[in-house]
């Protein structure tokens, strides 16, 4: 670190302008002191401070909470868990929608000091098997059905090879049928036996480094890993958002994002509650029509999401309908925000201080962020500076070297933020996390002079054609400005003789049609030959995550098929 430090004490003079840094190094400062608290306490100090103020509010199911009867009804679901013998680090698991029910949960395991385990609503029995087993769930709370998925008759066909899961709680509905089994309400009647101050008892045990929340990633490749993260990881992140966006108790925070992923319960749940600010659900998963009616009824001055929310609430047919003046920032993130995109959320949603933002589930979620006061270019070309207390760099994927300002490289990551590693897999976290604390996000890279962070692509999206490195996210940027288009994403495909090439994913805009040769023409004339892609598919959707990310794996897959190219995909390199 000697050296980094060194670079950052002499100034770098760029294009007349004086930079703060020459090398990719910066710290988000001190900012605010971190808390020490764990969930439980932060909540039961709001609402001691407002009892009246609205908390939560959830419009698919009717449900309407001030601060003081929500931390009413989760010491109710708290004293339920210690009336089944829930333990401190015993894990819960939660499979469910967004729903009063998740949060409620949520913030009892923290009263209890179990661990949650976030289960993701759209995964299948291998999946669900995999997730209650690797991390040994004892209790699991679940809704009966979602959408298609019946999630008890899923259940039902696992539940032998889960020896460890002693009894599931239904929150709509009848008892699941084992032995101990349980409906939610009688769940919270056995806990009103339960005298209030074994909660309190339960609270002295907790500390603040305690492993709080498990949250299994999104891997493309093998079996999820389970991030684990602390009271300390994910109540600060909240914390710290929350003063950067400046909440305050008057905030409406509109929570379209799954809660089971850290984007909904830290980044939202959390965040109110440090700020004191009420959570807005419009419905149990993301829908563009509830979302823009929650922000106009509910008057939401917040609101957060992935790119593809944003664009599917601005080409909804009734957008113009919705008085949105009250929306005044909010969070995108979760996936690279076309530049396109970031303009007209500003000028057509009039959401004048919405920030961008960058992290992973492993950081809890997020590292950096553009501040309010950026101007709209900062905020429309970068990911922001890093988060008070937080630090990063850019290192060179191979020698591990931190690389000078304005070159590409991998993201690194180190603060309290960083998860305390995968739920036991030290192999993997050894892996994820070095030996002077960095966590390697497998991002690509660039931090300018001022800090601000571009991220260029994934190393393992990054395409190779004939030796030539191409980022995805430059092409995809591109194809954002023509008119027709309303969204574009690029992959590459093997070639044999290539090695790869470009192929673009294009979403046409209602009403207006466009050829691949339009497309192509006016790619070429605006980047070198090389990086237009040599194939186009027109498409309604993309392959994505409950959370809206980008599947690029299974749109290879899909695209290997499709256009025959097997063979290539079959050649060995080194």
């Amino acid at each position: 670190m000697g050296d980094v430090r060194c670079a950052r004490a002499t100034p770098n003079v760029r294009g007349g302008a004086v930079s703060r840094l020459s090398a990719s190094y910066d710290s988000g400062g001190a900012g605010a002191p971190l808390l020490g608290d764990t969930i439980g306490a932060a909540l039961a100090r709001v609402a001691s401070a407002q009892p009246d103020a609205e908390a939560l509010v959830s419009r698919h199911q009717g449900i309407r909470l001030t601060y003081g009867e929500l931390v009413e009804a989760v010491d109710g679901v708290a004293r339920g868990l210690l009336s089944v013998g829930i333990e401190k680090g015993d894990r819960v698991g939660i499979w469910a929608p967004t729903c009063t029910e998740w949060t409620l949960l949520q913030f009892a395991c923290a009263r209890t000091g179990a661990i949650l385990v976030n289960v993701n609503p759209a995964y299948r029995p291998s999946e669900l098997a995999y997730a209650l087993g690797q991390s040994g769930v004892r209790m699991l709370v679940t809704a009966r059905a979602f959408k298609t998925s019946d999630y008890l008759e899923m259940l039902s066909s696992v539940r032998a090879d889960l020896p460890r899961l002693e009894m599931a709680v239904t929150i709509d509905g009848e008892a699941a049928g084992g032995a101990r089994d349980l409906e939610w309400s009688a769940l919270v009647e056995r806990g009103a036996g339960v005298d209030p101050s074994e909660v309190a008892k339960r609270g002295e045990q907790l500390d603040t480094d305690d492993p709080i929340n498990i949250q299994y990633t999104s891997g493309t490749t093998g079996n999820p890993k389970g991030a684990t993260l602390t009271h300390h990881n994910i109540l600060n992140n909240g914390h710290s958002l929350a003063q950067v966006m400046r909440y305050t108790a008057a905030d409406r925070v509109c929570i379209p994002v799954p809660l089971y992923h850290c984007f909904g319960m830290g980044v939202g749940n959390l965040g109110c509650i440090t700020a004191g600010a009420a959570m807005i659900y419009p419905a149990a998963s993301f829908e563009p029509l509830a979302t823009l009616e929650a922000i106009a009824e509910e008057r939401c001055t917040s609101v957060y999401g992935v790119p593809t929310m944003f664009i599917a609430m601005l080409e909804h047919p009734r957008f113009g309908e919705f008085d949105l003046y009250s929306f005044r920032t909010g969070i995108m993130a979760g996936a690279p925000c076309p530049v396109e995109v970031m303009k007209r959320v500003v000028d057509e949603m009039h959401a004048r201080e919405i920030c961008i933002g960058y992290g992973m589930t492993e950081t809890a979620p997020v590292s950096f962020l553009t501040r309010p006061d950026d101007d709209i270019e900062r905020r429309v070309s970068t990911v922001g500076t890093l988060l008070p207390n937080a630090e990063g760099k850019i290192v060179d994927p191979f020698t591990g070297r931190t690389v000078a300002v304005g070159e590409t490289g991998e993201v690194c990551t180190r603060g309290y933020l960083v998860m305390r590693g995968y739920w036991d897999n030290p192999e993997a976290t050894s892996e994820a996390i070095d030996e002077a604390g960095w966590m390697h996000t497998g991002d690509l890279g660039v931090m300018d002079g001022d800090g601000y962070l571009n991220i260029v692509g994934r190393i393992k999206d990054m395409v190779i054609r004939g030796g030539e490195n191409l980022y995805p996210r430059e092409i995809e940027e591109l194809l954002f400005q023509h008119p027709a288009v309303a969204s574009a994403q690029v992959i590459g495909v093997p070639d044999e003789r290539m090695g790869e090439e470009l192929m673009a994913w294009v979403v046409v805009r209602e009403g207006v049609e466009v050829t691949e040769d339009e497309l192509r023409e006016f790619c070429r004339g605006r980047v070198a030959h090389f990086k237009v892609p040599r194939y186009f598919k027109f498409t309604t959707d993309f392959p994505m995550t409950v959370t809206g990310k980008i599947q690029k794996f299974k749109m290879r897959e899909m695209a290997i098929e499709e256009l025959g190219l097997e063979a290539a995909a079959s050649i060995t390199t080194a």
